[in-house]
């Protein structure tokens, strides 16, 4: 089985799609690590981010080592640990340059493919991002828009990020500009046809994760024409 979760930043996304792929013995495939490793390897390099085609190179020879176990995550990128570093503010600040190269996206989505029909031989797969049900895998059997208000995704953003280490301007920057930039090339905002939309502003992760999981064994039972 294939899970599809999407929503804006701060939504839970990551969080959800790990616990449900844990409890149900599914992989899980954070599709935003990509972009995130992308952009490290860019600057890296010394690359001008708004050079499309030089970047959009970059992805191509990137040799990208993504962990799919929910419970073990880690990120190499050309033999660099890059888990802790993608998550760096200064990668946050710039990720939305990698996503809207349209070139960069052809190239990741196609990763993101192969990853999850490789996971398709042990059980089934949760992938996470912006646009898993419309683009990524549009024949995934549960389709899951995860959204929440501005106030809630921001708090919970801060509280991923070490103590002191943003802003809250720059907090702010991260969920709604992001958000603003990423929606030029993916729909994230609205739910998909078939998709269940979950709002979890007053939920806890433990009752996201609960209600998704029950829908995937829902749906388990349901025959489905691939």
């Amino acid at each position: 089985m294939i899970i599809a979760v999407d929503g804006p930043s701060g939504s839970g996304k990551s969080s959800t799609a790990r616990g449900v792929a844990s409890r149900l013995g599914l992989r899980f495939l954070d599709t935003g690590a990509t972009y995130r490793a992308v952009t490290w390897s860019a600057i890296e390099h010394g690359l001008d981010l708004d050079d499309k085609a030089a970047v959009a190179q970059r992805a191509r020879e990137l040799r990208l080592e993504l962990s799919t176990d929910p419970v073990n995550q880690f990120v190499i990128a050309d033999g660099t640990d890059v888990t802790t570093a993608i998550r760096e503010p200064r990668i946050s600040e710039v990720v939305s340059k990698i996503a809207t190269n349209l070139d960069v996206r052809k190239e990741l989505i196609r990763r993101q493919r192969a990853v999850i029909d490789d996971a398709q031989s042990s059980g089934g797969i949760v992938v996470e991002g912006r646009d898993i049900a419309t683009v990524v895998a549009t024949d995934a059997e549960l389709k899951v828009l995860l959204t929440a208000d501005q106030e809630a995704r921001m708090a919970r953003r801060g509280a991923e990020l070490a103590a002191g280490s943003v802003t809250a301007e720059e907090l702010r920057d991260q969920i709604v500009r992001r958000d603003a930039d990423d929606s030029t090339v993916s729909e994230f905002q609205v739910a998909s046809d078939g998709a269940v939309t979950i709002d979890s502003t007053y939920l806890s992760l433990e009752e996201v994760v609960d209600v998704i999981s029950r829908l995937a064994k829902e749906t388990a039972t349901v025959p489905h024409d691939r």
